[in-house]
């Protein structure tokens, strides 16, 4: 078994930051595939090394050692110390804090209106997530016009926050988003495709279509009441 193992599902895209983010940094680990709270079987059964270290019950969940860190963006940061592997953050002080303050911002400002757009059952507020999501891609083309990655002239943990969003891009348009994509972002999405992470987190085709199945099935319970 390897020293590092992650509990995730491909359909959690704060699991997938973490996927991206291992593979891009060429850690070795094992995957535990543990689905989230909402496609979980009713009898599936927790490990128990979960439930002792995953407050909420919920992906990601890593392990390095005998040591244990849950919810995305924390374990992104603390993989940075615990792995001596290249990492994902500058080492220069100002570089840092510029890259951890985008981290957060393209959180609140991408992946809230992201999850809006699928989670959305009601017209109006699928659209009006969707707006939101193309006013954050158009701030992020800002940052693009002046670094040709997020946080800088290298990838870092900006991208990792990013690519689930791009990973599911394609399914949005059936859900709602019907905003075209500004040319930079669009740019910057290709370029990722192209870094040694991409290939672990990208959908297949039956993925696509098994996400976007699922989100229609889940707005006509919905409309049913």
């Amino acid at each position: 078994m390897s020293d590092v193992t992650l509990y995730a599902h491909w359909i959690c895209p704060f699991a997938t930051r973490v996927s991206f983010a291992l593979h891009q940094r060429k850690i070795e680990h094992d995957v535990f595939d543990l689905p989230p709270t909402g496609v979980r079987p009713k009898d599936f059964e927790l490990p128990p090394e979960f439930l002792a270290n995953s407050p909420r019950r919920e992906i990601p969940l890593v392990r390095v050692g005998d040591q244990y860190q849950a919810d995305s963006i924390p374990i992104l940061l603390w993989l940075e110390t615990v792995c001596p592997a290249p990492g994902l953050l500058p080492r220069s002080t100002d570089q840092r804090r510029r890259v951890i303050e985008r981290v957060q911002w393209l959180d609140d400002h991408v992946m809230k209106p992201t999850g809006g757009v699928y989670y959305g059952t009601e017209p109006d507020r699928v659209e009006w997530a969707a707006g939101a999501l193309a006013r954050g891609f158009s701030e992020v083309a800002r940052w693009l016009d002046d670094d040709h990655w997020l946080a800088g002239s290298t990838p870092t943990l900006a991208e990792a926050i990013m690519i689930p969003i791009y990973v599911r891009l394609e399914s949005l348009r059936p859900l709602g988003y019907n905003h075209p994509l500004p040319s930079r972002v669009d740019e910057h999405r290709r370029a990722c495709t192209e870094l040694d992470g991409w290939s672990s987190v990208a959908w297949s085709p039956d993925q696509h279509a098994e996400f976007v199945a699922r989100f229609e099935k889940y707005r006509e319970i919905t409309a049913r009441g």
